[in-house]
């Protein structure tokens, strides 16, 4: 009988033939079992995805950045320059790995910003399962490997639950990766499913989160091809490079050294001149005029100008880097083989270069997030640019890098309705599949078709139901009819785009897109939507947006704006959602919130706890409370508990035998109190007390140490961080992992006695009504 694939699990078929009572009776026959393999000859595929590349960066398609990984497919495949994503990350991820467009998946925005609506409310509905899903039910062995920033972040705690983490409901059987929008290049927060763990190196023995990522993939797929040749793999390689911080070994940002002299205007040009050379853009495009709100090269303080190269540099190593572990997993798949059929995907960038690192850059882009970019004035980013790059930063580019690295579209990541935010390089490689070599295709396409074109390149249909629920039909066409059909008329010709009020819509060749907000502009005013201004653009004559055409078509516009609203309601992209402050409030937008009331209680044992884990102690009073016992032979020492890193947090802890609080303001200044009497052996009480001034964000404070209801000791905290301590830094009890919060700690972090119990309490006040809501949803749009 022909094996169905419609229904997901294929169910079990059971044998009606002849039962025996023994055994050993001759007429004794079973039909053996199979393994569950999809079709015969279904390749391999290998999803590589960037992140935060935009499609002028790699000279693959123009860029000054060497990619030569990206180039030798490319030599081999075909290059996709109409290539398009959402604008931002998570939307993007959530639309690649499901096939559907992500307000369909409910990832209008990042899930740090959901609301109840369903296009915004973060939760994939299970009408709509995950591509990895569908493969590993069809036979296929499936690996995630990077970023995961698809979890709703009151689903982020080591409690779950794990619908929509990569190895519960998203299909992966493996997981070894990071949840959330960024993390530390050299001292990242790890998980192995859904288990944190810590890596056992340091960046002094040459660790690298890139690599390491590389390292695990090369390692799962050389086990998988030994242990189960017969099935093919998925893998989902994707790395948190380019994402901020821009963190990559001195050696690899230093062959840039000088070549960024010119400054980004000129770099834009140089880059077109790449691009047609190469063929990755017609010959007649033309590069968009620079944003009124981007400064010029020649307007910047010339003090500031080898800080600002040395960024780009450090960006330009980065990438480079990354592209050499790829071509590392590449390497091995062709080592072991299988690289013949595997079809591989190489999309460069899950939306448009990042324009979050401020007009001057930033050495400590947590500075930024909490509205106190101030601090980094020239002259401190002068003193510490040779540090960009290494662990001692946390660093991001000017957003004039970002505007270049798009060219020659307009504008960058974030904004939905231009290509430089939507349009990303993109090269498909599969030497078993695709008969031409070499070759540039034209086509629109979509994130959203990769899923259609795995499954038919498999050989598998599209599932009806998935787990005992009926699907909704993919949203995205194959491209597979594109591979050796280059004049081939292009099957996604209608596609809208939408964030956060950033609009537009493709339909045949031409666009119709308004930009609504500006992603470094937090204090700007929104129009009223219905007064943005829209543009219309032929794309059949003007490919990168350069002529608006609005004034001469207006009854054209009129069409497409309507054609816009359709495609927003059949997709549930209504109602739009610009607001700010009131989507970073749970109860406002409608979401759970994992951590409620104004108390805590934590255990050891407790680690990589993420800030939506741990009640929030940022601008108001709170007090950590400790009970401990201390080791009956020597002086106590270790961290009791400790939130954020090297970059911002604070701890609680007892240093030869003397309880200590530390307050880490952005890396920049440490705040230390201590006790002035030891602690006795035994079992104890401790307890940091600290007081906000209050009248504010960031305000100071005093801290008062307790022993056993005893003051022990008191002091200041000058200024605290308002918005957010880290974004892949932790809370940990009994330890510090990850970079320390303090160089205060002598000897390892651990707590060498025993630790009881940790209670948190926070005041009523958390002064949430003196918070801009510009500010508010500028670090959480940022932090992705």
């Amino acid at each position: 009988m022909v094996e169905r694939r419609e229904v997901l699990p294929i169910p079990d078929r059971q044998h009606l033939g002849l039962i025996t009572y023994d055994a050993k009776d001759p007429d004794t026959a079973f039909p053996p079992i199979e393994p569950l393999l999809p079709p015969q000859n279904a390749p391999n595929v290998l999803v590589i995805l960037l992140d935060d590349v935009g499609f002028g960066a790699a000279s693959a398609f123009g860029g000054p950045v060497h990619t030569p990984t990206a180039e030798r497919l490319q030599r081999d495949g075909l290059t996709y320059n109409r290539f398009h994503t959402t604008a931002l990350c998570a939307p993007t991820r959530a639309a690649l790995l499901s096939g559907r467009n992500h307000h369909s998946v409910g990832m209008g925005m990042i899930t740090e910003t959901a609301t109840s609506a369903p296009g915004s409310s973060g939760l994939r509905p299970n009408t709509k399962a995950a591509l990895p899903m569908t493969l590993k039910l069809n036979g296929y062995s499936t690996a995630q490997f990077g970023k995961c920033h698809e979890v709703p972040p009151w689903q982020t705690s080591p409690i779950g639950p794990f619908d929509a983490w990569p190895t519960g409901g998203g299909g992966f059987e493996h997981f070894y990766g990071f949840i959330g929008g960024e993390n530390n290049q050299y001292y990242p927060a790890l998980y192995e499913g859904v288990a944190p763990i810590e890596v056992d190196k340091t960046p002094e023995d040459g660790y690298h989160l890139t690599e390491d990522l590389a390292d695990h993939a090369i390692d799962w797929i050389r086990s998988q091809k030994s242990l189960a040749p017969n099935k093919p793999f998925f893998v989902y390689f994707a790395p948190g490079a380019t994402h901020a911080p821009h963190h990559v070994p001195p050696e690899w940002a230093d062959k840039y050294a000088g070549q960024f002299a010119g400054g980004w205007d000129a770099q834009r040009e140089s880059t077109l001149e790449q691009q047609k050379r190469r063929g990755v853009v017609p010959a007649d495009t033309e590069l968009t005029a620079r944003p009124e709100a981007i400064p010029g090269w020649e307007e910047m303080d010339d003090a500031l100008k080898p800080v600002l190269e040395r960024q780009m540099e450090v960006y330009a190593g980065f990438l480079e880097h990354t592209d050499f572990h790829v071509g590392r997993v590449i390497d091995a798949i062709e080592t072991i083989g299988a690289l013949d059929n595997t079809l591989v995907y190489y999309i460069i960038g899950d939306n448009g270069a990042s324009a979050e690192g401020t007009i001057n850059g930033a050495f400590n882009e947590m500075a930024n997030f909490n509205g106190l970019a101030a601090i980094e004035t020239p002259e401190f980013m002068a003193e510490v640019k040779d540090k960009l790059g290494t662990p001692e930063a946390y660093n991001h580019y000017s957003v004039g890098w970002a505007w270049a690295m798009c060219a020659p579209f307009q504008w960058t990541k974030q904004v939905a309705s231009h290509w430089g935010g939507t349009r990303n390089g993109t090269i498909v490689h599969w030497p078993a599949g695709i008969r031409s070599k070499g070759e540039v295709r034209s086509q629109f396409t979509h994130v959203v078709d990769v899923a259609a074109t795995v499954l038919e390149a498999a050989g598998l249909p599209e599932p009806t139901f998935v787990n005992g629920v009926q699907q909704a039909p993919l949203e995205g066409p194959s491209m597979l009819y594109s591979f050796d059909q280059p004049e081939a008329p292009e099957r996604h010709d209608l596609q809208y785009f939408e964030m956060a009020g950033n609009r537009g819509i493709y339909y045949k060749g031409w666009s119709a897109v308004t930009r609504h907000s500006t992603p470094w502009l937090p204090n700007e005013v929104l129009p009223a939507l219905d007064d943005d201004v829209w543009e219309l653009y032929d794309g059949s004559t003007d490919w990168s947006q350069a002529h608006d055409l609005v004034a001469e078509m207006p009854d054209k516009l009129a069409a497409l704006q309507r054609l816009w609203l359709i495609e927003a309601v059949k997709f549930n992209v209504l109602p739009i959602d610009d607001r700010r402050f009131e989507r970073l409030n749970p109860t406002i937008a409608g979401r759970p919130q994992l951590v409620t009331g104004t108390s805590q209680v934590l255990f050891p044992g407790m680690k990589r706890l993420s800030e939506h884990s741990v009640i929030d102690i940022k601008n108001r009073s709170f007090s950590v409370t400790a009970a401990i016992e201390t080791p009956k032979d020597g002086l106590t020492n270790g961290v009791i508990i400790a939130q954020g890193g090297r970059f911002g947090g604070w701890a609680f802890h007892v240093r030869e035998g003397r309880v200590r609080f530390v307050y880490n303001l952005l890396g920049m200044s440490e705040f230390v109190v201590g006790a002035t009497e030891d602690l006795d052996t035994g079992s104890h009480q401790v307890r940091a007390e600290f007081a906000y001034d209050g009248g504010g964000l960031a305000k100071g404070g005093t801290v008062t140490l307790y022993i056993d209801g005893r003051s022990v000791g008191s002091g200041r905290v000058d200024q605290t961080q308002p918005m957010v301590f880290s974004a892949d830094e932790t809370t940990d009890i009994g330890n510090d992992f990850g970079m320390p919060v303090s160089t205060d700690y002598t000897g390892a972090a651990k707590f060498n006695g025993r630790i009881e119990v940790v209670k948190i309490d926070v005041g009523e006040d958390d002064h949430s009504h003196l918070v801009d809501p510009a500010e508010v949803v500028r670090v959480a749009t940022s932090r992705q």
